[in-house]
C-alpha cells in the first residue's frame, strides 16, 4: 500500500457513519450484509445518504459489493484492511516486537 491509498482509506474512515458501517461489516464476516440489514443494525435508514457512505467506502477500496437476486450485499475488503493496518504499523516499535511496545503505551502512562 502506498501513502495515497492509505490516505484515501483513512479519509473514508474519518466520518462517524462510515466508520460505524465499516466496523459492522468487519464484524459480519465475509458474507457481509444486505443494505437493509446493515442499516437496521446501525439503527438508520437505507436512504441516499447511506448509499453515499457506502459508495465512499467502496471507492476507497475498503468494502465490496455483490448482487444476489434483488439485494445488494456489502462486505469488508479484509485484504485491504490488513494492508492498511500493515502500512500503519510498518517499521513499528523501533525494532522491538510490536505487542510488547504497543502494550506499554497507554493513554494513562507515557511510552518508555
Amino acid at each position: 500500500m502506498n501513502t495515497e491509498l492509505a490516505t484515501n482509506a483513512l479519509k473514508a474512515l474519518a466520518h462517524e457513519t462510515r466508520l460505524r458501517i465499516f466496523r459492522r461489516l468487519v464484524q459480519a464476516g465475509p458474507e457481509g450484509l444486505c443494505v437493509a440489514d446493515l442499516a437496521a443494525h446501525l439503527e438508520t435508514e437505507a436512504n441516499g445518504s447511506f448509499s453515499f457512505h457506502l459508495k465512499e467506502l467502496s471507492n476507497a477500496g475498503l468494502i465490496r459489493s455483490r448482487q444476489a437476486s434483488r439485494f445488494i450485499y456489502y462486505s469488508a475488503n479484509y485484504p485491504a484492511m490488513n494492508e492498511l493496518l500493515g502500512f500503519l504499523t510498518e517499521h513499528c516499535c523501533a525494532g522491538q516486537p510490536c505487542g510488547e511496545a504497543a502494550h506499554a503505551c497507554t493513554s494513562e502512562e507515557p511510552c518508555p
